[in-house]
């Protein structure tokens, strides 16, 4: 089909380069739009709570995505299949995606259908890329009660937030952790946003990590075939 040039306005797409010269189409997005380090390079530089911080750095979506996962690693009443680990570290992936924007939880509901299409196909593009399968119901509401604990604990020991304010105004109903569940895990001071290169590096080894698990899991076609 013939398109003019003066027309090419009208063509719905919206394109992100990502650090790798890869692009990535917004409105119909590539599972291959991205690597790994990218997602690391964009999660690392995506600030949760507007950026805001009493310390002298903001809190990046990548350190919370470590957070998130180490909370069900320790409360699970057993071990993460592979498959729930991954999820769970990438439970925030399109964020990087879409350009490095964490909506914060109030205006998402503002900002309308077409953009929570957007956040819906990104989400989708990373669980194929990643060959994922969707939390049911129940697994999500397992994961948003450590996303909203880390949520709740964020508040108070990186954001400023007091207690009284996270139970009164948030309306997560969790009571802030005290013990930062990432302080043992990388030997660091509790609370403390990392800079973004230290959590881009933290996160790409662990999805690395994650991603060669995996390939060891993948059944041959001889041990399909059972012999």
């Amino acid at each position: 089909m013939y398109i003019d040039a003066n027309d090419m306005h009208l063509i719905p797409r919206a394109f992100i380069r990502q650090p790798s010269g890869r692009h990535l189409n917004l409105v119909s997005p590539d599972p291959q739009g991205w690597t790994d380090e990218d997602l690391a390079i964009g999660l690392s530089r995506t600030y949760r709570w507007g950026g805001h911080s009493i310390w002298p750095l903001p809190l990046s979506v990548a350190q919370h995505s470590l957070a998130v996962l180490a909370l069900r690693q320790k409360h699970s009443a057993s071990e993460l299949t592979l498959a729930e680990a991954q999820r769970e570290l990438l439970h925030d992936a399109d964020e990087a995606l879409i350009g490095g924007f964490d909506a914060i939880s109030p205006l998402k509901p503002l900002l309308g259908r077409k953009y929570a299409k957007v956040v819906i196909n990104l989400q989708m593009a990373v669980f194929k890329r990643y060959d994922l399968k969707y939390w049911t119901d129940k697994e999500y509401r397992i994961h948003k009660h450590a996303d909203n604990l880390a949520g709740a604990s964020e508040a108070v020991h990186v954001a400023g937030w007091s207690t009284e304010e996270v139970l009164d105004l948030l309306n997560i109903g969790l009571k802030p952790l005290t013990v930062d569940p990432l302080a043992e895990l990388y030997d660091v001071r509790p609370w403390e946003p990392w800079a973004p290169n230290i959590a881009a590096e933290r996160f790409l080894k662990k999805l690395q990590e994650q991603s060669a698990e995996q390939k060891q899991f993948v059944p041959t076609k001889t041990m399909c075939e059972g012999t």
